[in-house]
């Protein structure tokens, strides 16, 4: 049901392309704010401008760094809402769930459950190998991050949701007329939006298994939900404990976090784990709990008008 309430005779495909050109636009608008800071600070400073993106990164405070680059996302996801509202004659419940309302319990459930299990896994992991890790915490700093983080990184992810989950999962499907093409053409734009990261340049390309594969849950766990509330907690959670757990100077996020990796980054069990065997894990507690059935007509089946 849940992408059949973007199936109608006026969104036609192209639409949604137009649609996501718009979004892209908003996002680099966005973008002016950390130029016009960079700008500014290089003049009064008398600095030289920032010619790379690793000098962009430590251009400024960690702090003031992941603050600029979040706000392109308030921009992004204030465009999706006008462009869904305005251009598609949609409401935002109906790209969000078929649901009366959103269900926040959802949402939080998902939030927790996933939080806790990237607290223990952390936990876990410097336990076995402490030299990996440094401790990094600073409370001034630490505080001021926890503020950025619980306002700006749920906008960011839940961004991202709208755009994949929702928004182009609910486009393909006026394309394609089924449910699976959708899910896996989202998966697949999601996880390789990715490739720029600096995590694939230290891992390498088979570290694409663990975005696509994490596009590929979320997608999933829309479609058997007939909405995206466990979707929005879960990568609120992935990247909001991220931040303020562990950081490195390889990662996408640098930040004030508790602790630091100071490892050399291999690509490990470890990084395919989740898809292999925490992500079933996770759809067997989602599916009990909310009685899921009827799995392939919902992720295999054709639309039905």
């Amino acid at each position: 049901m849940f992408l059949e309430q973007g199936v109608t005779p006026q969104n036609h495909f192209y639409k949604y392309l137009l649609g996501s050109l718009a979004v892209i636009i908003a996002s680099s608008v966005g973008q002016l704010p950390m130029l016009i800071a960079i700008y500014f600070k290089a003049v009064n400073k008398e600095v030289a401008f920032p010619s790379t993106n690793e000098e962009v990164m430590h251009f400024f405070s960690s702090n003031t760094t992941l603050f600029l680059m979040l706000i392109s996302f308030v921009f992004a996801l204030g465009a999706m809402f006008l462009i869904i509202r305005l251009y598609h004659n949609q409401t935002i419940q109906s790209v969000t769930t078929t649901r009366p309302k959103i269900d926040w319990k959802r949402v939080f459930f998902s939030f927790g459950l996933w939080a806790v299990i990237g607290v223990i896994t952390t936990g876990i992991e410097w336990y076995l190998n402490p030299s990996f890790f440094q401790v990094n915490f600073n409370f001034d700093a630490f505080i001021v991050l926890f503020l950025i983080g619980i306002v700006l990184i749920p906008i960011q992810t839940s961004t991202e949701e709208y755009i994949f989950r929702g928004y182009l999962m609910q486009g393909f499907a006026n394309l394609f007329r089924n449910k699976w093409a959708p899910l896996l053409m989202t998966s697949l734009i999601f996880g390789l939006l990715h490739w720029f990261n600096p995590e694939v340049g230290k891992m390498g390309n088979s570290i694409m298994i663990f975005y696509i594969g994490t596009g590929l849950f979320l997608g999933v766990i829309t479609l058997m939900d007939d909405g995206m509330e466990l979707a929005l907690g879960f990568h609120a959670a992935n990247n909001l404990i991220g931040a303020l757990l562990v950081t490195s100077d390889w990662t996408a996020f640098q930040t004030n976090s508790i602790l630091k990796d100071v490892s050399e980054p291999t690509l490990g069990f470890d990084v395919i784990l989740p898809v292999i065997l925490i992500y079933p894990i996770l759809l067997l507690i989602f599916g009990r709990k909310y009685k899921w059935n009827n799995w392939k007509e919902k992720l295999t089946g054709n639309i039905k008008i």
